[in-house]
């Protein structure tokens, strides 16, 4: 069934882009949404997108009047979360205390102690170490139908309970069987590698552009590219040692020739001591700093306005890909556990008669007829 109406995503309150979802059908209107400074194509998305401005939104629903459908992306009503008591607060450090031991990131023990104590603050009329899972799927019940909570979200309340029956009263998995969420098959988002060289070139700074390179060329997460030490480069055999990436493991990724060339002019001009990437005053380069230099060279060459740091790592594994690298290289490469995460991959590749040739073309050109 064809669709008649324009769907517009009204934004979260520090989205800074509108969504536009515009039918196939509807040319005058597409044609209208071109005009716009700010409006971008997004492929793999499947719709377009403008700067997030009031101007903006008035505009689209000035030209677009009777034909939209509006759908609100700002639809998470806030969770109420009373005051811990005593006991409460010695439940959620318990918890904290076993992730410390085990190893646990900071970012991953910071999100788990904001969830167990949004579950914790609305159980304290209940004795914590008793309440079954029937209690638990309730709760989370109530916060999908009553609070508009994503997957995400879902997932994550999930895990900080679980982390605390099975971690610190060291219960049993199958004890707390809590059902979770259909995975969402969203695909990830892609540069093109017109869009990625424009991107990673645009940098005046040698450091910064040195920063964009690394990241592109091995598929490195930020978090990794700023733990990387001078050490990690091997340049002879031809590999960047990735060390404690997501998971506490270890890996190799490839070393690109023209970074070698690109890190030694770095490398003479900065001098860094331990760390690739220093900053100002010694230690690890900033992540915001990274971010800060990518958002710039995004906004400098009219890149997809939607890209992240972590796009060239997506766009590194799809690229690896489509120049039809072994599956279980790129697998390696990115750190992946399992090759299901890894085939993601295969289905944002590029589809068109100038990568792929149609059967119909090799029997046409065959003696067959």
């Amino acid at each position: 069934m064809t669709s008649k109406t324009i769907i517009i995503y009204t934004p979260r309150a520090n989205s800074k882009r509108i969504k536009i979802r515009v039918p196939y059908h509807m040319i005058n209107e597409r044609n209208v949404l071109k005009q716009l400074n700010s409006s971008f194509w997004h492929p793999i998305q499947r719709l377009w997108s403008v700067l997030n401005t009031n101007e903006n939104m008035a505009y689209l629903k000035r030209v677009f009047n009777g034909c939209v459908t509006f759908i609100n992306e700002n639809n998470q009503i806030q969770i109420s979360t009373p005051l811990l008591n005593n006991a409460s607060v010695a439940a959620v450090n318990e918890l904290e205390k076993i992730l410390v031991i085990k190893r646990y990131s900071k970012n991953t023990i910071n999100v788990y102690k904001k969830m167990f104590t949004v579950f914790i603050a609305n159980h304290q009329h209940l004795d914590i170490k008793t309440i079954e899972t029937k209690t638990i799927e309730n709760f989370v019940q109530q916060l999908i139908t009553k609070n508009n909570i994503s997957a995400s979200y879902q997932n994550q309340i999930i895990n900080a309970i679980k982390a605390y029956y099975e971690h610190v009263l060291g219960l049993p998995r199958t004890f707390y069987e809590i059902h979770r969420p259909k995975k969402e098959k969203a695909l990830p988002n892609v540069l093109t590698k017109t869009e990625v060289i424009k991107i990673i070139n645009s940098p005046k700074n040698l450091k910064h552009k040195a920063i964009l390179y690394t990241i592109y060329s091995a598929g490195l997460r930020i978090s990794e590219l700023t733990r990387l030490r001078i050490i990690d480069i091997h340049s002879e055999d031809g590999y960047i040692f990735v060390k404690d990436s997501k998971g506490k493991k270890d890996r190799k990724s490839i070393l690109s020739p023209y970074l070698i060339e690109l890190l030694r002019l770095y490398y003479k001009q900065y001098r860094p001591s331990y760390w690739l990437f220093e900053g100002v005053t010694g230690g690890q380069y900033s992540v915001n700093s990274i971010r800060c230099i990518f958002r710039k060279a995004v906004e400098e060459t009219e890149s997809n306005p939607w890209a992240t740091v972590h796009t060239l790592r997506h766009s590194f594994a799809t690229h690896c890909i489509e120049n039809n690298v072994n599956l279980r290289h790129v697998q390696i490469m990115l750190g992946h556990s399992s090759p299901k995460t890894t085939e993601l991959y295969t289905k944002t590749i590029e589809i068109n008669n100038k990568k792929i040739n149609s059967p119909l073309d090799g029997i046409l050109n065959s003696d067959i007829l």
